[in-house]
């Protein structure tokens, strides 16, 4: 079943949760508008599988029960898969800055080789908990939040360490039909107007730490839970060109021992196996953050050139500014590309799926957090200062002011005074707002940290391939010495069938090319490249 932005709103009714926003509770989630930006764009990549000139992007085969899903909530099996992803969610971030929904996919895809991997060295019945919990939810087209992310608490010590336990999720007590489970999430990207949370560990754990270690799936409006969430984008105001129609909202969740039955457990206790969910999911979701950041990247490109335009500038002959415009665009498709690279060499899961590249996953996730600023200061340095200087949107209907302004503060004479300032308050909403100082932190620690992904990349860059090769070089004879820490990561080369794309897997879906269709859709216009 694949439901509309519409469907997916009134799905919303049938769930009572327990949801703050600014200290009221919230009575209705569909309709409340602080929320309704959220809604808006996950509501978004259910329209985009109903399109036709998008259905083949935004639908996907799923392996495991032979139906066809939406791509952002599907478990890839090939490099191709990856790369429709990529493109997937590219394409609703060029419309909303960030969709949201793929967090379930990402969940789903880690889940599917963590569960196998603890059911293979254990026994259990994990993984078919997961397969159908997953089909169940594919077939009734639903979205899911991802729970990962502990409150901490003192940040020196572990789990079973803290003064107060309730940092952390855990096991409070099992009964013969399931567990029950306390603490907090402090970081739930959509919690608010999702159908269901899924949560999962947030680190490697100790046997110590074993009543930590606990995977499972809550309704969201599960008895015992509490969100207390912050509004999604800023409805309602007239100068929030963007962030009026689409945003996120991310809450904390609060369990107070909330019952969950074990068909919708997929950990409990397993501390050994807790390390590998969190490396996982943090790949699967880093690999497909980079599709998200390149979709919002998009809309500072396009918005930049149309301000240059509107201040009557020539980028062919302005060699300074089409210089920054290069810039942002370097930045843009050059952690995309990574994105790409992951695709290609992504690795083969004993469980049946794909893993997309770790080096290649954190690398690109390291630089669109890292160039994020960047990003935002070519876009204001492409504008210019009126983006933040301009009078406020109640001004253009003051009958003293209005006609004044628009007449002095008009760049080109053939365009109006009223699009020129549109775009600058497009380019402020997205860059030098509230809402723009949180695009720019949720790209820095969204997915982890930035150290976070530099232990990645050092924990799996082969540096002993590189040791080799100069070893090899100097003639010296002191590669067999197991003992050398620095040469002891390796991997095979990437050009065969254990590395990049094994001839014959399915290809990425072009987009289709610009049409009357698609224009009406209004996304960001670019070409796809086929794999």
């Amino acid at each position: 079943m694949f439901m509309s932005g519409r469907d997916f709103r009134e799905s919303l009714r049938a769930y009572k949760p327990s949801v703050y926003v600014n200290g009221r509770k919230v009575k209705s989630v569909a309709g409340d508008a602080a929320l309704a930006p959220g809604i808006n764009a996950i509501g978004l990549t259910y329209d985009y599988a109903l399109k036709p000139e998008f259905a083949p992007l935004m639908r996907a085969r799923q392996h495991t029960s032979g139906r066809e899903v939406n791509r952002l909530i599907h478990v890839a099996r090939s490099s191709g898969d990856l790369l429709n992803k990529l493109e997937a969610v590219r394409l609703v971030c060029q419309e909303t800055g960030c969709a949201q929904r793929y967090l379930t996919g990402d969940a789903f895809s880690a889940l599917y080789q963590a569960t196998h991997r603890v059911d293979a060295e254990r026994g259990g019945d994990y993984h078919q908990r997961l397969v159908a919990y997953m089909h169940d939810a594919q077939e009734r087209d639903l979205s899911c939040a991802v729970a990962m992310t502990d409150g901490k608490g003192d940040r020196s010590r572990r789990p079973h360490e803290q003064e107060n336990p309730d940092s952390h999720v855990r096991i409070v007590g099992r009964r013969k039909g399931g567990i029950v489970i306390s603490g907090v999430k402090a970081i739930v990207t959509g919690a608010p107007y999702v159908h269901e949370i899924l949560v999962m560990p947030g680190r490697n754990m100790t046997e110590a730490d074993a009543e930590f270690a606990v995977c499972c799936a809550v309704p969201v409006d599960a008895k015992g839970l509490t969100i207390v969430a912050r509004p999604a984008g800023c409805a309602g105001e007239a100068a929030a060109k963007f962030s009026a129609k689409y945003g996120q909202s991310t809450g904390v969740c609060l369990f107070e021992r909330v019952f969950v039955p074990w068909e919708r457990v997929f950990l409990a206790g397993e501390w050994q196996h807790a390390g590998f969910f969190t490396y996982t999911y943090a790949t699967h979701h880093r690999h497909t953050c980079i599709g998200a950041r390149a979709g919002f990247g998009d809309l500072l490109i396009g918005a930049g050139a149309l301000m240059t335009e509107a201040n009557g500038i020539d980028l062919d002959r302005a060699h300074n500014l089409r210089e920054q415009m290069v810039e942002l665009i370097k930045i843009v498709e050059g952690f995309f590309a990574c994105g790409v690279a992951a695709s290609v060499y992504a690795a083969p899961d004993p469980a049946g799926n794909v893993m997309p590249d770790i080096v290649f996953s954190n690398i690109g996730k390291l630089l669109l957090a890292t160039q994020i600023y960047d990003m935002h200061r070519l876009a204001h340095h492409v504008s210019g200062g009126l983006i933040v200087s301009l009078p406020g949107p109640d001004e253009d209907h003051n009958p003293v002011t209005a006609a004044k302004l628009a007449d002095v503060l008009r760049g080109r004479a053939d365009i109006p005074y009223d699009k020129r300032i549109e775009v600058a308050r497009f380019i402020e909403d997205l860059t030098a707002s509230n809402q723009g100082g949180w695009y720019s932190l949720i790209s820095l620690h969204g997915g982890g940290s930035p150290e976070a992904m530099k232990k990645e990349i050092w924990r799996n860059y082969p540096v002993g391939n590189k040791v080799d090769l100069v070893e090899r070089l100097l003639e010296r004879g002191v590669l067999a010495d197991p003992g050398r820490k620095i040469a002891s990561n390796r991997q095979p080369g990437r050009c065969c069938d254990s590395g990049c794309m094994v001839p014959g897997t399915p290809q990425m879906v072009p987009l289709p090319k610009p049409s009357d269709a698609r224009r009406k859709t209004k996304p960001a216009s670019r070409k796809s490249v086929k794999a």
